[in-house]
């Protein structure tokens, strides 16, 4: 399965409510929007990069819960972009201050924020340029670091605002920096043997 693009311009805008509603209405789907107004209709995950995603939002929800400097959000949860992107990284976090200073009622919505912190994985499904492109916009839109891991090339690629891309091959971890400080995400048991 492949993701698909649907270009709704110039026959049809989805607003931000309409785009809820959609949602609401296909929750067996995940769906984004892009800032050009895009809808994203992309294939599930296969069931081994579920399973990476799961130890990914494990490890940063634990350290989550030990630091309690922010909220941490799985791929279901999407972030409304300051350029008017509706997006789901696979992996999120936001300093709890930021997260505090929204409205009940947008937290109930598709967030007006952009995470601090986001994590990709790309899956047989993905495109590499593609899901590069979305690491770049999270960027251009306020995050402080991303992380694009691609098991195929055994590589992790790092993200950080007004920096060259940092691109490890195999690493046993990536360390969370000034953003996530303490964090360690451990990735030893993404690689095979040598």
């Amino acid at each position: 399965m492949t993701t698909i693009i649907l270009k709704l311009k110039p026959l049809l805008t989805l607003s931000d409510a309409a785009f809820e509603q959609l949602c609401h209405h296909n929750p067996e789907m995940r769906l984004e929007r892009t800032a050009t107004g895009e809808l994203i209709a992309m294939a599930p995950t296969v069931s081994e990069s579920g399973y990476y995603n799961a130890s990914f939002i494990a490890q940063l929800w634990n350290w989550n819960q030990q630091t309690q400097l922010g909220v941490v959000f799985d791929s279901s949860a999407g972030f409304t972009l300051p350029n008017g992107a509706i997006r789901s990284p696979d992996a999120s976090w936001i300093r709890q201050e930021c997260w505090d200073s929204l409205l009940p009622q947008q937290k109930r919505k598709f967030a007006p924020i952009c995470p601090d912190f986001v994590l990709e994985l790309l899956s047989p499904s993905d495109e590499l340029t593609e899901t590069q492109g979305k690491l770049e916009e999270y960027l251009a839109n306020g995050t402080r670091l991303g992380w694009l891991i691609d098991t195929q090339s055994q590589q992790a690629m790092i993200y950080r605002p007004e920096q060259p891309i940092e691109v490890l091959h195999r690493p046993a971890l990536l360390l969370g920096e000034e953003v996530l400080p303490g964090f360690t995400l451990q990735l030893q048991f993404l690689w095979p043997p040598l």
